[in-house]
């Protein structure tokens, strides 16, 4: 949605910035094997999605980012946190964020650093910062101010392990997200514990998908019943002084992958699998933001 200033109305004293965007979310699963072909299905799935501006992924291994990297439409059409494995240390899987290069050139949006803020985590987790600012031509106008809206890619720590370091890694996100005035929190939360249910709200951030979707569960992992624990909406999105307008969740499909296996005799060995254990989820997300009349 493009910004506009209310200009039709002589007797405000403001006017309004509004616009949106949609934002995909999605754990990729590490684990499973056939990654290129898995990261394949999966970006075919996000392109129905329609227009979308904003993708984050979790459990992004090397094998995996390598072949975002290789993909084409990644290549002419999005900008990516990562081109190597830097990032990656001893740790075998890293998130990744990805911004639609369209959007930011057809919206005037200005890109601002990309960087990791190092959680307390069992696992080594971190969570993957980037600021866009919205309306940036105005910093030069008389009477308009731009709008700073923060991602955060977080995968918070796996498991039902007591004491859980859940509460403090969000409470941390929640932070930097209030520091800069508008912002998502969007990833795989594992919500585990029954103390997970309200992390949330106890941080001053909106549940998309409670506050539009409250009677559905939503469940994003364990569909199949191929896990021994029942299925739960582990992947969320969480804003801050912003509102959402749409949610839906992305199924998995089953891919092959007779390309990256042989048989001992050479010949191609058709395996499938499900291209992640965890569906992806899709939200619309608007911000509206008074600004003061110039005189």
């Amino acid at each position: 949605m493009p910004f506009f200033s209310d200009r039709n109305s002589q007797s405000s004293i403001k006017h309004k910035w509004v616009g949106s965007l949609r934002l995909v979310t999605w754990n990729v699963n590490a684990d499973a094997p056939f990654p290129k072909s898995r990261i394949s299905a999966l970006l075919e799935v996000i392109k129905t999605t329609g227009a979308t501006n904003v993708i984050f992924l979790q459990e992004v291994s090397k094998d995996a980012l390598a072949a975002l990297l290789g993909e084409p439409w990644i290549q002419q059409k999005w900008y990516i946190s990562d081109i190597d494995a830097s990032a990656f240390g001893t740790q075998k899987f890293i998130s990744v964020t990805l911004v639609s290069k369209v959007w930011v050139a057809t919206e005037g949006i200005l890109l601002g650093a990309i960087w990791r803020i190092p959680l307390p985590s069992r696992f080594g987790r971190d969570a993957l910062c980037c600021d866009m600012l919205l309306n940036s031509s105005s910093e030069h106008i008389p009477g308009k101010s731009s709008v700073r809206i923060r991602l955060i890619n977080v995968h918070l720590d796996s498991l039902s392990i007591n004491p859980s370091l859940r509460p403090v890694q969000l409470s941390i996100c929640a932070l930097y997200l209030r520091a800069a005035g508008h912002g998502i929190i969007a990833g795989d939360f594992n919500p585990v514990l029954q103390e997970d249910d309200d992390l949330v709200r106890a941080n001053d951030l909106t549940d998309a998908w409670m506050q539009l979707c409250p009677n559905d569960p939503g469940h994003t992992w364990g569909v199949y019943g191929e896990h021994t624990f029942p299925p739960n909406r582990l992947d969320k999105v969480a804003l801050f002084n912003l509102n959402p307008l749409t949610m839906g969740v992305l199924e998995t499909s089953e891919v092959g992958a007779c390309d990256e296996k042989m048989s001992a005799d050479g010949m191609e060995l058709v395996e499938k699998a499900h291209f992640s254990d965890h569906f992806g989820v899709w939200c619309e997300i608007r911000w509206e933001e008074d600004q003061p009349q110039p005189e």
